[in-house]
């Protein structure tokens, strides 16, 4: 294979990773936020930085709902340049996402479970990692087959 079929294989890969998150994020209701981190554990195979440069990679006008992912302690991460941190702010404020005065949101009152998890977790006594797992699980089969499956 030449490095120019490489390349445009990767760039697939990724085009193909970018629009499986974006479909995750999609799922996100209006008025809740998730982290970086929820998001690559339901996609699987992926980090959180790889959803910021999914987020990163969000066209304008889009129906992504990208000011919906935030960092893991609540607050909306900084950007390279540009006003998108307050712009995402802004737009979170307008779903009626509340910041307190360190500029965090409370990530136990409208933090995301996940797509068909119930508020509240999972079953009695298992552990957070169960929880993930199930959710990884349900989540795996609803976007990997469809998105990551295709060639």
């Amino acid at each position: 294979m030449t490095p120019t079929a490489s390349a445009r294989d990767g760039a697939r890969k990724r085009e193909r990773l970018h629009e499986t998150i974006h479909d995750v994020v999609r799922t996100i209701p209006k008025g809740r936020v998730a982290t970086y981190g929820q998001i690559a554990v339901i996609v699987e195979r992926c980090t959180p930085r790889m959803v910021g440069y999914a987020m990163a990679a969000v066209p304008f006008g889009t129906d992504v709902p990208w000011h919906r992912v935030i960092n893991a302690q609540g607050r909306v991460s900084a950007r390279g340049g540009g006003d998108g941190a307050e712009t995402q702010r802004v737009l979170l404020e307008a779903e009626g996402v509340a910041f307190d005065e360190s500029g965090r949101v409370d990530l136990a009152r409208v933090g995301w479970t996940g797509p068909g998890v119930a508020r509240g977790g999972g079953a009695r006594g298992r552990g957070s990692r169960g929880r993930r797992r199930d959710r990884r699980r349900a989540a795996g089969r609803r976007y990997r087959s469809r998105d990551l499956g295709a060639s």
